[in-house]
């Protein structure tokens, strides 16, 4: 078996999608988002027990609608899916999409390891 260079295995790291891991602790969920730049458009893929997450599990998001707070290609799909306005998946779908995107260091986020919210009593 031959060894592969350099360049063959740069095309396989950049197509592997990158994962995100989100313990909705409150629904009581674990949801598996899997997501990949294509051009100009991001993959995403959810794996989700959630009924209102599975209405909404794959998409092309177009990289120019990640933008804004209130009006993007992802909130409306949790709009779509009639998703809770605390519901993390969206979040962090779009954290998926500037992940991949570029607008978000891949490092800087694997080295932070987890974003939470804490309550406190």
């Amino acid at each position: 078996m031959r060894e592969e260079n350099v360049f063959e295995q740069k095309i396989r790291e950049d197509n592997k999608m990158t994962k995100i891991t989100v313990d909705s602790v409150i629904c009581g969920f674990t949801h598996t988002i899997n997501g990949k730049l294509n051009d100009d458009k991001i993959i995403i893929d959810i794996e989700s027990p959630c009924e209102k997450i599975k209405g909404f599990s794959h998409m092309e998001v177009p990289m120019m609608e990640i933008f804004g707070i209130d009006d993007n290609y992802v909130i409306r799909k949790a709009k779509d899916a009639k998703c809770s306005s605390t519901c993390l998946i969206p979040c962090a779908v779009l954290h998926m999409c500037s992940l991949e995107a570029g607008f978000m260091s891949k490092n800087l986020a694997e080295n932070s390891g987890s974003i939470s919210i804490n309550f406190e009593p």
